[in-house]
Formats: C-alpha cells, structure tokens, sequence
C-alpha cells in the first residue's frame, strides 16, 4: 500500500511540474492505425482534478492521435529542470461533454496555460466547437522507464525550415543600428 502512495505521489508531482508529457495513446502496445501504430506525442497539458487534461483535435492545436475515449494511454513525464525522464504511468481517456462542469473546470484551467492563441477569450467557445478536450486518469499503475533514447525521426508536417538569410539583410540590420 505505502508504494502505491508514493507512485501516486510522484505521479502527480512530477506531470504538475512539467510542462510537456509524452503520451502515445492505445497503451502497451501501441495499436495499428490507418498510418501505422499510433505515435508518442510530446502534449503540453494541465494538471487538475487527479488527471492531466489536455485540448486537441482542432484548427491551429495540438493533435491527440489514438487517445479515444474509454481507451488506455501511457504517459512519461520529464524533470522540468534536468529533462530526464522521471517515472512512465498508465492512464485511462476521457474526453469531456463541452457544457459540462467538469468541462468548464478543465477548460478554465487550460485556457490560462495556452500560448499564443489566436482568438483570445474566444478560445473555451471554439474549443467547445471545434476540438476534444480530454482527461488522462491515472490508474494506479507505474511501468519501467524505457532504455534507450527513444529518439525518432520527425513525424510528417506540411511546415518548412527557415531559409537562409538574404545576403543584404545583415547591411540593412547594421544601417539601422548605427542611425539610433
């Protein structure tokens, strides 16, 4: 009993702390989709209520592959200040109702997490129209953390690397440095 507290403990000190999971849905091992097992994705997420809640599935957010409601996920969690990996947990998937107070609850949390959005306090109702907000619940479970790197080419985007820079730009950047 004392070492189901203190994973549980870590679990949720460890995934409150770090801004990022690796969560590769369907559990151990990973299933076969239409493109192939479904893929370990580093998720930003908030910490709320005994679970990691996480949006996805939208315009412009993060995609949540093979995390379907009901279904298994296992989570890894890094250190916030080494980047190491701390402990590997089972979870279960629960995708919230928009409207519902456990909803609204994860969604006021989330909202105050999100970088960068587009529509601003417009954000809970797109997100209501538009995307899945889901709950990974702990079940109790710890695994072995995986050997290895576990490093993985880069998974298929449609965005592009920077270019190189214009030769005159380094001219134009200098002339304005020099004129204040």
């Amino acid at each position: 009993m004392t070492q189901e507290l203190l994973d549980q403990a870590l679990v949720e000190e460890a995934t409150k702390k770090s801004g990022l999971i690796w969560v590769r849905g369907g559990g151990t091992p990973a299933p076969a989709g239409p493109d192939g097992p479904a893929p370990t994705r580093a998720l930003w997420h908030v910490w709320h209520d005994g679970a990691a809640c996480l949006v996805g599935d939208g315009p412009g957010e993060q995609p949540l592959p093979g995390l379907a409601d009901g279904g298994r996920a296992v989570v890894t969690v890094r250190s916030k200040d080494k980047g190491g990996r701390l402990v590997t947990w089972s979870a279960t998937v629960v995708e919230l109702t928009a409207g519902t107070p456990e909803w609204e609850a994860a969604v006021g949390e989330l909202k105050g997490k999100r970088l960068n959005a587009p529509d601003g306090e417009a954000m809970p109702e797109r997100w209501g129209r538009e995307c899945r907000v889901v709950r990974l619940e702990p079940t109790g479970a710890t695994e072995e953390l995986p050997e290895g790197s576990l490093a993985e080419p880069p998974l298929p985007t449609p965005v592009t690397t920077r270019r190189p820079v214009p030769a005159a730009l380094p001219r134009l950047l200098l002339k304005r440095r020099g004129r204040g």
